[in-house]
């Protein structure tokens, strides 16, 4: 299968590339993204062969259908990392919580967060390619939080793979932020950065897309890649667990084959309700693709009402930080997939020279038949993280609960719905305990201790050790020195 542009050919690039040209260059033309030329389509007979099948079987089916250009020996050892999530049997179980709401956790893995259930295979096939190729990679990371930890641990210490990743100083939580600059292996470099995600963000696709930083780099022999979302070697892997969490949910007789349910997703920078799109044109009963957001509501407003706007915005930082994003790299593959790729380049080049763009009755009306959203205050979440352990034991972040105010205003039909859980409780620890007891910790350390007692739960040795590490990436910068970090790095 080949993957082609969402903005369409400038004449300068293919018009088409393999998935492994796409994964390591995933910039394409007028600085947009790649997509699948075709999907394939699974259905229900899939879907029954899978019944029975553990995740890894599932995953390597799905990848094989996509016929992508990886030798199966590779797509082998990279799902075999699965291996090492808290149960090899089921990396992502899917608990039920009420009589029509489950929740699937993604976060079971060494970072615990969802990243890792792309970013622990992404890494091991990208540097896979790199050492057949016998080349040398730089890849770029920006992160709200999640994708830098996931990225390090998924690269660090691989040959032909270095990394620098990039955080807004002061954005993340304790855990998140330990996580990154504790990180000893000489191939990574984590930099604070003087700003918000979207500064971090703007950074990474100004680099992807920067001749001078690519001249620069090839004089010392690397060439560029990234680990955000912006690479479909991310989404790929995000289609999968989708599949697997319906196929849960008929395991536990609590759907019946073919039957339709919501997919919930928490969401910022729309990668992974993106992966449930995929799913679904894949051939998933899906009645509707629901869209849960913080108060930055970009995307609630997109869905209700066709208008991107970042005019007059700042961003709000919020008790969900990963979510705290203005401009969502992902929208654009779903543009394209709806409207084109003619439509997608003018949207988006209204987008980034005057920060909005509308759609037309037409074009939100398709929106509007796969997607629904809604979003929620972090008051608002607080108070369902509080219910959800009070009435039904059930520990949860807070980018999990804003899922459960779409839940109550989104789920128009008595069906079943999905929620996906993108972290454990530990790394947004004092938002959950001031919601579980009304505490104010402001360490991470204190708060973990506070719900671990009130929970009658242990803290995972993972993210206990986090504490007592040396600190060995200390570089915080203003974002206009990025660049000179990055090549002093090298």
């Amino acid at each position: 299968m080949n993957f082609i542009e969402t903005r369409g050919n400038d004449g300068q690039h293919p018009t088409s590339v393999t998935f492994s040209e796409a994964i390591l260059s995933p910039i394409a033309s007028f600085g947009g993204l790649y997509v699948p030329e075709t999907l394939p389509q699974l259905g229900q007979a899939f879907l029954a062969k899978h019944l029975k099948s553990d995740y890894k079987t599932i995953a390597k089916d799905m990848l094989l259908a996509f016929e992508i250009d990886i030798e199966e020996s590779v797509l082998d050892e990279a799902l075999s990392l699965y291996d090492k999530f808290d149960d090899a049997s089921n990396p992502v179980p899917v608990v039920k919580v009420k009589d029509d709401l489950y929740v699937s956790e993604l976060y079971h893995g060494p970072t615990r967060a969802f990243k890792d259930m792309a970013l622990q295979p992404f890494g091991k096939v990208l540097s896979a390619i790199a050492q057949k190729r016998d080349e040398n990679y730089l890849i770029l990371a920006a992160t709200s939080g999640d994708t830098g930890p996931a990225a390090l641990e998924t690269f660090k210490n691989r040959d032909k793979v270095q990394v620098a990743c990039l955080y807004p100083d002061g954005g993340t939580s304790d855990v998140q932020r330990l996580q990154m600059v504790t990180e000893e292996a000489e191939n990574l470099k984590v930099i604070g950065i003087k700003g918000n995600f979207d500064d971090a963000q703007s950074a990474l696709k100004h680099l992807l897309a920067s001749e001078t930083f690519k001249e620069a780099l090839q004089k010392k022999n690397i060439s560029l890649s990234a680990a955000n979302s912006v690479n479909f070697g991310r989404i790929i892997f995000q289609i999968i667990y989708h599949i697997h969490s319906y196929l849960e949910l008929v395991r536990q007789e609590a759907v019946a084959m073919g039957e339709k349910v919501y997919l919930n997703v928490p969401s910022g920078n729309f990668g992974n309700v993106l992966g449930a799109f995929y799913a679904q044109k894949m051939g998933l009963p899906v009645e509707k693709l629901v869209v849960s957001s913080n108060e930055n509501n970009v995307l609630t407003q997109l869905i209700k009402t066709g208008l991107y706007d970042m005019r007059n915005k700042e961003l709000i930082a919020t008790t969900s930080p990963a979510m705290d994003i203005l401009k969502s790299s992902n929208v654009e593959r779903v543009l394209y997939d709806l409207f084109g790729a003619e439509r997608t380049k003018e949207l988006m080049a209204k987008l980034d020279s005057e920060k909005y763009y509308q759609l037309g009755a037409e074009e939100l009306s398709k929106l509007q038949e796969l997607f629904v959203a809604d979003y929620c205050t972090g008051d608002e979440g607080k108070a369902y993280i509080k219910k959800a352990f009070e009435e039904h034991g059930y520990l949860m972040d807070p980018h999990t609960a804003t899922c459960f105010k779409a839940y109550e205003t989104c789920s128009e039909k008595p069906l079943k719905s999905i929620i996906y859980s993108t972290a454990e409780w530990t790394k947004f620890s004092p938002t959950i305990a001031n919601a579980l007891t009304g505490e104010i910790d402001t360490r991470d350390i204190d708060a973990l201790k506070s719900i671990a007692k009130k929970a009658d739960i242990e803290i995972p040795a993972m993210i206990n050790e986090l504490f007592d590490k040396e600190i060995a990436q200390d570089t915080v910068i203003e974002k206009e020195d990025i660049e000179q970090e990055i090549l002093a790095f090298l």
